[in-house]
């Protein structure tokens, strides 16, 4: 039986790790990670409604692969960094592109444009037995049935191991908080009315617990109205 998320402290998300992904925003190759904070606030579990844009929003999509931390996690090494997985699932970053662009500009934060209620829509809990090397997962994305994203995760530019590594060094990790490990090429735009349909691959087999369907809806209310 899919089982659900549980609430994580923490949401840490790697920013540029697909080379054709940077190439497509125009941005410079990190010689490091690069991660940012999503709030807890802004995840959306299957099933529990429609992500909401705001008014006035570029809305976008980015498909991830997002490790489920099943224990403290500090000071982790390339060697036992895997070992702190206790899962997967997959989510799609929603992102305010326009308010992000001006945050670039401005050299402010992303919470806004990256931290609205329903920015990250999740799939359900994915057991690590399910997916033996997260280095060898096709992502996939689709937009009213037509694919947007479809990339392997062997294309990112930093592995796991060391994406763990270099956030553990910042700041601790708990069980059940999400670790999401960067998008492949192939982002864009979605409006009111469209569907978002996205997953995962292991050996060209589609893993259910990781499929997500969600409707995107105009908010209501809300910043911007």
């Amino acid at each position: 039986m899919a089982s659900l998320l549980r609430s994580p402290r923490t949401i840490a998300c790697i920013g540029r790790n697909y080379a054709a992904h940077i190439k497509e925003l125009g941005n410079a190759p990190p010689k490091e990670p690069f991660f940012f904070l999503k709030p807890a606030g802004s995840l959306l579990h299957p099933h529990a409604g429609p992500v909401l844009m705001p008014k006035g929003v570029d809305l976008h999509y980015e498909v991830e692969l997002a490790a489920v931390i099943g224990r403290e996690a500090d000071d982790l090494t390339a060697e036992n960094a895997l070992d702190a997985v206790k899962g997967w699932c997959v989510g799609i970053d929603m992102t305010a592109r326009n308010y992000q662009d001006n945050a670039k500009k401005a050299s402010l934060p992303w919470t806004l444009c990256k931290g609205f209620k329903t920015f990250l829509p999740v799939s359900h809990f994915i057991p690590k037995s399910r997916i033996p090397n997260p280095h060898a997962v096709t992502l996939y994305l689709a937009v009213n049935g037509v694919m947007r994203q479809d990339d392997s995760t062997a294309l990112m530019m930093f592995d796991i191991p060391a994406l763990l590594r270099h956030i553990t060094a910042v700041t601790t990790l708990y069980e059940d908080d999400l670790v999401l490990t960067g998008t492949p090429k192939g982002v864009g735009r979605v409006v009111p009315g469209d569907v978002m349909t996205a997953g995962l691959r292991v050996d060209g087999v589609e893993i259910e617990e990781g499929r997500i369907e969600v409707r995107v809806e105009e908010r209501v209310g809300g910043y911007g109205a």
